[in-house]
């Protein structure tokens, strides 16, 4: 509060990301990502690719040409390609809902808060699971995907996106992301950032990036979301 120059804080919004958040896909994703670059010559590991979780998909194919060719692709070919990821995505196992996530946004809910999907992914197979999985959270009109905007994380513009969606302002908005990528979109926003480590990349990377505060796992958020909502949060 002191950083934003607030007085006090009552979200009334909860921004919360897809992969690695509200499902625990980003291995499988990784392993898409990778079966994709190495197929097109490009060297590339597993564990990059959690890094750049939250760009869009053109905006990742696009980087690694840039890396290892000095050039980028038209869009129908970065749509091409990333066509092709996804299925190399659908192949594999259907990633499971990760644990605590449930809860999580069960919290939201019953305190009032209007709770709005921002992913920077396009993945129908996941996308289309919320509705069944998370039961009236992200109805298709407070659903923010890489369709939705002109720039993906880093950029800001997703979170004020779902800043719109649920009539809200920065200072009344809290954001859940596991990415750096998607920590730095969200802090940029002015919104309440909160980090959680799900996979390889550690706390302080995401610290690093901007978040106010990081936990180890979504189990541990969903257990102490209580001390964030339920306290009258003044200076």
């Amino acid at each position: 509060m002191r950083r934003r120059d607030l007085i006090s804080f009552a979200p009334v919004a909860a921004l919360i990301d897809m992969d690695g958040t509200l499902y625990d896909s980003m291995p499988l994703h990784a392993r898409a990502w990778h079966r994709l670059m190495t197929e097109q010559g490009i060297d590339c590991t597993l564990e990059e690719f959690y890094m750049y979780e939250g760009r869009t998909g053109v905006s990742t194919i696009n980087l690694l040409f840039q890396r290892a060719f000095g050039r980028e692709l038209s869009e129908e070919e970065a749509l091409e390609l990333y066509r092709m990821k996804t299925v190399y995505f659908n192949e594999l196992t259907a990633p499971e809902v990760m644990p605590g996530a449930q809860s999580m946004v069960a919290q939201f809910i019953d305190r009032g808060i209007t709770t709005v999907l921002v992913t920077g992914s396009g993945q129908h197979s996941l996308i289309d699971r919320l509705a069944s999985d998370f039961p009236g959270a992200f109805p298709e009109g407070r659903r923010v995907t890489s369709r939705d905007v002109s720039h993906g994380k880093p950029h800001p513009e997703p979170f004020f996106r779902g800043m719109e969606l649920a009539d809200a302002l920065p200072e009344n908005s809290i954001a859940v992301d596991n990415a750096p990528m998607g920590v730095v979109a969200a802090a940029a926003s002015g919104a309440f950032t909160v980090g959680v480590t799900t996979g390889p990349v550690p706390s302080r990377a995401l610290y690093e990036a901007g978040a106010d505060i990081v936990y180890d796992s979504m189990p541990e958020m969903a257990s102490r979301l209580p001390l964030l909502l339920d306290k009258s949060l003044s200076i």
